[in-house]
C-alpha cells in the first residue's frame, strides 16, 4: 500500500528519454527499471520540516543590503494531492537566475551580470490549507549549449519536500505568454497536452499594486492531473 501511495501517474510526465534535450542521451536508463519495495525510511520522515530546515526565507528580495535589479514578483498557489486535497506543512526550495538571466554558480559563465542583492534561493514551508507564497524577482532568460543558438525560457526551479525524503518532486515554474516556451527542449519534453501545468497565470489578487506582479502556480503532487516533475 505505502509502494502505491507514493507511486506517480506518467501520463503527464517527461520521458527520461527525449533526444531534442542533449544531456538525457546519457542519463536516461537502458534497460527496465527494477522496482524496489519502499520501506519505512523511505515512507516517513520529519514532523517539523521547520524545524529541521530552519526558517522560512520567502522573500527573495530582502536577503541583501539593498534591492535586487529587476521585476518585482509574487509566487503564490496551493499545493494539494491527487483528490485536491491541501498538503499542509511541506518544505518548497526556490532557485532562480537573476533578472539578467545570470545564476550565482561558478559553473555559470555566460557573459550577464551578477547581482550582489541577489542570491537566488529561497525557502517556504506550506501553510495548515497547502498555501504557500514567497516574492522574488522575474528570472531573465539565458542561452544554454544544448544545440545552436539555444535559449531557456524564463523559469523559476521548485523542489517539494513531502512527507518523507524519497518524496522529493522537482519541477519548473514558467511565465505565460513567454515564446520561448515551445522553443526549449526541456519544457516541450512534456507532452503538449500537460504543459499548461507548468505555465504560471497572472493573479490581481497576488498583485501588490505599484509595487509587484502576481502570480499564481499551483501544484498537484500525484495523479492524473500531476503536475509535470523531473526525475
Amino acid at each position: 500500500m505505502e509502494q502505491d501511495f507514493f507511486r506517480r501517474e506518467d501520463q503527464g510526465q517527461p520521458p527520461s528519454l527525449s533526444p531534442a534535450y542533449a544531456s538525457t542521451l546519457l542519463r536516461a536508463p537502458l534497460h527496465a527499471l527494477i522496482r524496489i519495495p519502499q520501506t519505512p525510511t523511505e515512507t516517513t520522515g520529519p514532523t517539523d520540516w521547520a524545524a529541521l530546515m530552519g526558517q522560512a526565507m520567502a522573500d527573495l528580495t530582502a536577503q541583501h543590503g539593498g534591492a535586487p535589479i529587476g521585476q518585482r514578483i509574487v509566487i503564490g498557489g496551493r499545493v494539494r494531492d491527487e483528490d485536491g486535497r491541501p498538503v499542509p506543512h511541506t518544505v518548497i526550495e526556490i532557485w532562480q537566475a537573476n533578472a539578467a538571466g545570470r545564476y550565482l554558480h561558478h559553473r555559470d559563465q555566460w557573459d550577464a551580470p551578477l547581482d550582489p542583492n541577489f542570491t537566488g534561493m529561497g525557502r517556504v514551508v506550506t501553510d495548515a490549507d497547502g498555501g504557500y507564497r514567497f516574492t522574488t524577482v522575474r528570472p531573465g532568460a539565458y542561452p544554454w549549449r544544448n544545440h545552436h543558438n539555444a535559449w531557456r525560457p524564463s523559469h523559476i526551479h521548485l523542489s517539494l519536500l513531502g512527507p518523507a525524503f524519497a518524496t522529493r518532486l522537482i519541477t519548473q515554474m514558467y511565465f505565460p505568454d513567454d515564446p520561448l516556451i515551445e522553443m526549449d527542449p526541456i519544457a516541450c519534453a512534456v507532452p503538449a497536452a500537460f504543459r499548461g501545468r507548468m505555465v504560471a497565470r497572472v493573479d490581481l489578487a497576488l498583485t501588490q499594486p505599484a509595487w509587484a506582479l502576481g502570480y499564481r502556480f499551483d501544484i498537484v503532487l500525484r495523479g492524473r492531473a500531476a503536475t509535470p516533475f523531473e526525475d
